[in-house]
């Protein structure tokens, strides 16, 4: 495949009043999350038990370069919100992405591991639990495995998504695209219960109608909202490592999830604040299943002019 033809094109096509490209030059951002990973499970007696990981912020580096981009991901102990370990356990997150662009599309690849989880409902199963000062219920050895990715496609090529997510490139004029985007992943959740270590597969498939729109509110600043309604399928397998029994399933869940970017750009500096949040449901024999998080981040970026040894490498891959 020939990625200058690619982007060749891609950049043809675009206005060049409405954009401005700096995939020239190497970029380099730190993201600060507050999010944590969290399951709500409801056993057989109805009983209701939230997991959550004890890493309430988290922090991504990312650096994007012409058509590729790379990031990393980790819960920092310096927070003093990721240390109440002696309440709440220790938990552990790793996070590594890659990404591509070939002219209007996008590639993302990410693999995604924590570990440790505690029950932040610790107070309905036991009696006269004192907030704050006595341990919550633990599952050091509760961990999930996350291996994905998604394909998108920008309708309007006036339309800047590497501005909004990226900032690989400088929205200068409002416009607003449809974004077709098809989603995967796999999981693998394990955790040792009395003795027993059980596991839950599964393979998930959502097509996600995504809408994006920019709106300039001064020449360096813009807002971004998005949608995002998703449907798709989910293959799970669930048994324990002591028995040979396996239990298949097939659901079909429904998520919407959204948001607002207000940011910064400049030809050096980037930064700004997204509010994010996804709600996911489905049906599981006669129970209602959902999910719903929202996290909020700060991001703060520089771009640098490439050196010439870099910059020579890429033209020739290109």
């Amino acid at each position: 495949m020939n990625f200058y033809f690619l982007s060749s094109q891609n950049n043809a096509n675009k206005d060049s009043t409405s954009l401005i490209s700096y995939t020239d030059k190497i970029i380099i951002k730190a993201n600060l999350e507050t999010q944590s990973a969290s399951y709500s499970i409801i056993p057989e007696d109805d009983s209701y038990v939230l997991l959550s990981s004890n890493d309430k912020f988290r922090l991504t580096l990312s650096l994007d370069y012409e058509f590729i981009g790379v990031s990393f991901g980790f819960s920092p102990k310096f927070f003093s919100e990721n240390k109440d370990n002696e309440l709440k356990g220790e938990s552990s997150f790793t996070d590594y992405g890659f990404r591509f662009f070939l002219g209007n599309w996008t590639q993302e690849l990410e693999y995604k591991k924590v570990q440790g989880f505690y029950i932040e409902n610790t107070d309905d199963f036991i009696p006269n639990w004192i907030n704050g000062q006595d341990a919550y219920i633990q599952f050091p050895d509760f961990k999930t495995i996350f291996w994905g990715g998604s394909t998108s496609y920008v309708l309007n090529p006036n339309f800047s998504l590497r501005n909004v997510v990226y900032n690989t490139e400088w929205q200068r004029k409002s416009a607003g695209s449809f974004i077709p985007t098809l989603r995967y992943g796999y999981t693998h959740l394990s955790a040792i219960f009395s003795d027993s270590k059980d596991y839950l597969n599964s393979f998930d498939i959502r097509l996600a109608p995504e809408y994006y729109f920019t709106l300039v509110i001064h020449e360096n600043w813009f807002i971004s909202p998005y949608l995002s309604p998703s449907f798709g399928i989910r293959f799970s397998t669930e048994g324990s490592q002591d028995s040979q029994k396996k239990e298949k399933n097939i659901y079909w869940p429904t998520s919407i999830d959204g948001g607002l970017q207000l940011g910064y750009s400049s030809g050096r500096v980037i930064f700004g604040a997204n509010f994010n949040f996804e709600s996911i449901w489905y049906n599981e024999g006669n129970q209602n299943i959902f999910n719903d998080k929202t996290h909020t981040k700060l991001y703060l970026g520089f771009r640098f002019d490439s050196p010439k040894p870099v910059k020579k490498l890429f033209n020739r891959i290109k």
